[in-house]
């Protein structure tokens, strides 16, 4: 027999059911609440007592401050549904506050309510019960987690428009088949190809060019996991199809997943080609100033005042004498005593004017003198104080001895031209008192004769500056032809014989011809000579040697006089050059040599002394030979 079950009733069923339950009657539009279980009361933080009877929207009213949910109608509008369908209707996850009793203020609630028709024998709907469900966490917790999907999608694409406006070009290509994945405008631009042409293209063909260079780099990338760096690498793109030189820093950085292996390579790349070749040209330009200053043989020096420090150039050491740098005080220590006044004086100036110039002498170990410029800028720091002076030093002891030459020789011409001039007028002066006294008298002829030699050597040193004067222009004219060397040597030298102080001995191929001016060689050959007569009085033999050398004449003219010293061979044939041998003041400007130095240069050929003090000296010089 079975054991009977014990009797539940309709109450205790509704009353502690857990879900939300409330009766609603469906005379609308107040919708009166019947009923209400224990879950719903405690759900919507009411009393039972105080709902029975009441209309629902009586019960809970909207919530003044939400404007935007229209809980309202929304319920309104499930409940037709479930009147008029005879089926529930479900509204999920909306919006219904809840009132706090008592205090005029609302609890924000999220539900999903389902409203589902209760029919009577007839099929027709009766009452419907109204079951709610708080999901408020749940919804906020939807709603958070869909914030921050929707800040992630929101920073995903932050990331990729930054990636796509980076002003350096970035490419991602795939380790497994090397395809570029993703690629920005600036990296298009620089290797000068369309999207269509790189992306989800293999790299290498894409940018064939730079495959033999980089590809190896990046398969060890690939490799090795390590990144590797470039700076100003020079990479040729085929830009517009035409190729480009392009200088990059660049990097090509691995990108792992979660497991640790590479799956993807990241190629960051700047284009520093503008600032490469502004840097080039920026040392070239160092480069060539400083190519500059050395063929000028000039030396540099940064003079901090504040410190008393100087930074120097080895030409400057060297000009001072030095092998190696020095502190200020020891090169302010080779300056000539008697130049240091106007050194100070010139500093002084500079603190004012801002320039430093000044001349000076150095005194150097070996007691030899030494002639310096010194030129600078100064530089100041904001106000009246220096702070910096830059500048050079130019070795000018050559300048100054041309100088001195050029003095002396102003001098000299002086002498020389006024010695004949003041000859010539005391004899036109006595020609002219024995015309009017003695017009028959004998000493006339001497007396034309003196004027006459003294206008020759007039002449002859008039002749010598002009000669210096064309050359200086570029304006000595050549007349070559073919001529015997011997015949004009013994034409030339007649006045030497005549003279009967010397014996004038021609040796050599007497029968050797030359391509050359004759009046020109003429005129080297007699200062040679002369030269030899001058300098070796007590010498009565000069010999005159001719030979051939290869293909050039060689003419020598040998004197047997004191000889030159070997100080003073380098400067023979530089213009204003007279040799003082001993002592011994000689006439002339010192123009011949260099005069005749140059003849010979504009031949082609050559010009040089042997000498050997106590023996003579030999000259020679050389000449094309004849063209027939």
């Amino acid at each position: 027999m079975p054991t009977s079950t014990p009797e539940i009733g309709y109450q205790d069923i509704f009353k502690s059911s857990p879900a939300a339950i409330l009766i609603i009657d469906i005379d609308a539009p107040h919708y009166t609440i019947l009923d209400a279980n224990d879950a719903y009361c405690h759900a919507t933080n009411t009393q039972r007592c105080d709902m029975i009877g009441t209309s629902v929207f009586g019960s809970f009213p909207a919530n003044p401050t939400d404007e935007v949910s229209r809980n309202i109608e929304m319920t309104h509008y499930s409940f037709q549904q479930a009147i008029q369908t005879k089926q529930s209707h479900t509204m999920a996850n909306y919006r219904y506050d809840i009132p706090i009793r008592g205090t005029g203020e609302f609890e924000e609630r999220y539900w999903t309510t389902t409203n589902t028709p209760i029919l009577d024998a007839s099929g027709e709907v009766r009452y419907f019960i109204h079951s709610p469900a708080n999901v408020t966490e749940l919804y906020k917790l939807n709603q958070k987690e869909q914030a921050g999907i929707d800040a992630l999608k929101n920073q995903r694409q932050q990331l990729y428009s930054s990636f796509m406006q980076a002003p350096l070009g970035i490419c991602i290509i795939s380790s497994g088949d090397l395809v570029v994945q993703m690629v920005n405008d600036s990296y298009l631009e620089l290797v000068g190809k369309d999207r269509s042409e790189l992306e989800h293209k293999g790299i290498w063909e894409a940018v064939p060019e730079a495959a033999d260079a980089y590809a190896p780099i990046l398969n060890q990338v690939i490799n090795t996991g390590e990144p590797f760096f470039a700076k100003e690498h020079e990479v040729v793109f085929i830009r517009n199809g035409t190729p480009e030189s392009l200088f990059l820093d660049f990097v090509y950085e691995p990108i792992s997943h979660v497991a640790g292996e590479n799956n993807a390579v990241m190629v960051i790349v700047i284009d520093v080609t503008d600032k490469v070749l502004a840097r080039r040209r920026i040392e070239e330009a160092e480069e060539r100033a400083r190519l500059a200053i050395e063929a000028a043989e000039i030396g540099t020096f940064d003079f901090d005042p504040a410190n008393d420090t100087v930074v120097t150039s080895e030409r400057f050491n060297a000009i001072f004498g030095f092998d190696g740098t020095r502190t200020r005080e020891e090169f302010r220590q080779r300056i000539h005593k008697e130049d240091l006044a106007a050194r100070q004086a010139a500093h002084e100036r500079a603190a004012e004017t801002g320039k430093l110039f000044y001349e000076a002498r150095l005194i150097w170990p070996d007691g030899s003198l030494h002639w310096i410029r010194i030129q600078a800028d100064v530089y100041y720091n904001g106000g009246d104080k220096p702070y910096r002076m830059l500048g050079t030093v130019l070795d000018i002891t050559e300048f100054k001895r041309l100088q001195q030459q050029k003095d002396d020789f102003i001098s000299v011409a002086s002498h020389e031209l006024k010695t004949p001039m003041t000859s010539v007028k005391a004899s036109m002066q006595l020609l002219e008192r024995l015309i009017k006294t003695q017009p028959s008298s004998d000493k006339i002829p001497a007396f034309l004769e003196k004027a006459n030699t003294s206008l020759t050597k007039m002449q002859h040193l008039v002749d010598a500056l002009l000669n210096v004067s064309k050359i200086a222009a570029g304006q000595l004219a050549l007349h070559k032809s073919d001529f015997v060397a011997a015949d004009m040597a013994n034409e030339c030298c007649d006045h030497v014989r005549l003279m009967g102080t010397h014996e004038l001995i021609l040796t050599g191929d007497t029968r050797l011809q030359v391509y050359a001016d004759k009046e020109r060689i003429d005129q080297v050959v007699v200062n040679l000579v002369n030269n030899a007569v001058k300098y070796a009085p007590d010498s009565n033999k000069i010999f005159l040697h001719i030979a051939q050398t290869g293909k050039m004449a060689k003419i020598s003219v040998q004197d047997f006089g004191r000889g030159i010293p070997p100080e003073k061979l380098p400067h023979l044939f530089e213009r204003y050059y007279r040799v003082d041998a001993s002592g011994v003041q000689f006439s002339g400007l010192g123009l011949g040599l260099y005069i005749s130095a140059e003849i010979i240069e504009r031949h082609g050929g050559q010009i040089g002394v042997n000498s050997v003090v106590g023996e003579g000296s030999t000259f020679w010089f050389t000449l094309p030979l004849s063209s027939s």
